[in-house]
């Protein structure tokens, strides 16, 4: 299942626009805050599809019956891009247990690339709905390679994958290449993925703008 956020008029359109906007995003704290927000939105979204049960809670005047989450998901992301988005996903279920890794592209001298993947920090994921959020999803490649080593690991009941910007070759990779039950929340979807790898008209690099430019090794 996919779902684009930005097909129902709400603030999420009004905060990838400044997401998108070269002059808005060189204010860095405000980028990280947008990419939140998208996250806060997904979260919500996601935890209306999850499963809850009846809690008995004291008042200072009685007995009040709340419906409450049987479980908490574990929330995933690929450093260190993913971190403000993550942290947007976290703002809303701030019980849940965290995995991270590190995925990314390693450039060659010809201009192709290879997918690395040095660093997994997982806890068990086996039967637990898991909410994987990355801002860009692209190629698919990295996300692919990701969800295989952990589902390795163990097997997730559901994947959510949360992203701000998604492109259609990429969304129709990783549906073709995850084995387990998956529904992608985007932010929005675009249409248009250069030779090099690149969602147009996209945003540019989600980590650079988050979090500065990097050496390329």
């Amino acid at each position: 299942m996919i779902i684009n956020l930005s097909e129902t008029n709400s603030l999420v359109g009004e905060w990838l626009s400044e997401i998108r906007s070269i002059d808005v995003q060189q204010d860095r704290m405000r980028f990280r805050r947008n990419m939140e927000r998208v996250g806060e939105v997904a979260a919500y979204e996601i935890s209306k599809t999850l499963d809850y049960e009846d809690k008995e809670v004291t008042t200072p005047l009685g007995i009040a019956t709340c419906r409450v989450l049987k479980s908490q998901p574990v929330l995933a992301t690929i450093l260190r891009a993913g971190l403000a988005l993550h942290q947007g996903v976290l703002h809303y279920f701030d019980k849940a247990d965290h995995a991270f890794i590190s995925a990314y592209r390693k450039h060659n001298h010809d201009g192709s690339f290879d997918i690395s993947l040095e660093y997994v920090s997982t806890p068990s994921i086996d039967g637990q709905v898991l909410i994987l959020s990355d801002p860009m999803l692209a190629t698919g490649a990295s996300l692919v390679k990701t969800i295989e080593h952990l589902e390795e690991i163990g097997k997730p009941s559901h994947i959510h994958l949360v992203v701000a910007i998604a492109c259609t070759v990429g969304i129709e990779y990783v549906l073709r290449n995850t084995k387990s039950p998956i529904t992608i929340w985007a932010g929005d979807i675009d249409d248009e993925l250069t030779a090099k790898g690149y969602i147009v008209p996209g945003l540019g690099d989600a980590g650079d703008l988050a979090f500065g430019n990097k050496l390329q090794q």
